[in-house]
């Protein structure tokens, strides 16, 4: 039993409020010019969106999971490419600056970022290193009181706006994951940093995507989050938050697509009544909601066992690969049940269908996350609602 509290059901419908006065009315017209969301972006930072994870002394208010989740669940149910950039700012964008960084950077760069005015993102992937980390090229090599980074980062969200970012690079030519430390890069303030191919997408297409050439740059040595090793176990101590927050958004895409094919089906009439009223689109949304209600139950389940300091990566991996597959399910399900009209334009049901596919390679594929899943299938272990 998921049971909120009274603060977290305040928090939510504040939450909805804002999504449906100011993100509903521009989620189209974002999508279709593929344009960062600067207004929204910005508006989520005022109103301390953006901090939801972090302590009160950099501005943050110090939020559970399971908050942080009905953030992002209400976020996406508006416009998953708001969801998209706003997570990557709040989780991955801000975290190692947070969790590895100084005190001076901290002030300098994390306070700002959590108010909105300024850009966070993550690059780890390269053109020929995905899930295969141990596979990045880019290197960081020392020179007395600097590093100089070289080498290509693809699929960076938010790439052609962002003003900060946090880069994987390799400080030794050792193979494997050992060397791959991690640095944080001002846009401003370092020459060498240039966008390379932006990425045009056919989903959530107002979360801009790119290439970062980095060309020698100069890092400062005060630049390096947390030592010269050790980035893979960094960034894996943030991952189970990042796969129930993608399991979260992952949910709020869902809804937005099932109340749309509800609402439709109620309208649409053939054979004399509603099409809700035939068996066969009944059926389909029967199965559309059951499988909605599960998606909500084992992604707030796994937010709720992280705030209570329990171990959750197979359970996270759960989360993630469930909800995910279930939003692609839901949202194919809700144009078929819009026939032809689930291809037009002018109803937000071809875009549901579309954003979706971000949801699958996001946070680890169904396939990583189902090698992941295998490695312990033993229920004695603990089922996830225990």
């Amino acid at each position: 039993m998921i049971a909120l509290t009274p603060e977290q059901e305040e928090f939510r419908r504040a939450v909805a409020r804002f999504v449906d006065a100011e993100v509903v009315p521009e989620a189209e017209a974002i999508d279709e010019r593929a344009e960062f969301p600067k207004r929204l972006f910005k508006r989520i930072g005022e109103l301390g969106y953006l901090g939801l994870r972090y302590p009160e002394a950099y501005g943050g208010v110090d939020a559970d999971m399971v908050t942080y989740c009905l953030f992002a669940e209400e976020l996406a149910r508006g416009s998953l490419s708001v969801a998209a950039a706003a997570a990557m700012q709040s989780l991955m964008g801000t975290y190692f600056v947070y969790k590895y960084g100084s005190e001076a950077l901290r002030r300098r760069y994390l306070v700002p970022a959590l108010r909105g005015d300024l850009i966070a993102t993550f690059a780890l992937t390269e053109p020929n290193a995905g899930s295969d980390v141990a596979n990045i090229t880019t290197r960081a090599r020392r020179h007395g009181d600097h590093y100089v980074l070289r080498g290509t980062k693809t699929w960076v969200t938010s790439a052609p706006v962002a003003d900060l970012l946090t880069v994987a690079a390799k400080t030794s030519d050792e193979r494997g994951m050992k060397s791959i430390a991690l640095f944080l890069l001002d846009r401003s303030a370092m020459g060498g940093i240039t966008l390379g191919k932006s990425i045009e997408k056919m989903s959530v297409r107002a979360s801009v995507t790119g290439e970062i050439l980095l060309e020698d740059v100069e890092v400062p040595a005060e630049h390096l989050l947390g030592g010269e090793t050790g980035g893979v176990e960094k960034i894996g101590g943030i991952l189970a938050e990042i796969r129930v927050m993608t399991a979260a958004i992952s949910v709020g895409l869902a809804r937005a697509a099932y109340q749309a094919a509800l609402g439709y089906a109620r309208e649409r009439s053939a054979f004399g009544k509603p099409i809700a009223e035939h068996q066969a689109i009944a059926f389909k949304l029967a199965d559309m909601l059951t499988s909605l209600h599960a998606a909500i139950l084992v992604t707030y389940q796994a937010a709720a066992r992280l705030d209570a300091g329990r171990s959750i990566a197979r359970e996270a991996a759960m989360a993630k690969l469930f909800a995910s597959e279930t939003a692609v399910k839901i949202t194919d399900e809700a144009a078929r049940i819009f026939a032809s009209y689930g291809l037009a334009m002018e109803y937000p049901v071809q875009r549901y269908f579309r954003d979706a596919r971000f949801l699958l390679p996001g946070g680890g594929t169904s396939e990583i996350l189902r090698v992941i899943i295998g490695r312990d299938l033993d229920w004695d272990r603990g089922p996830a609602f225990a």
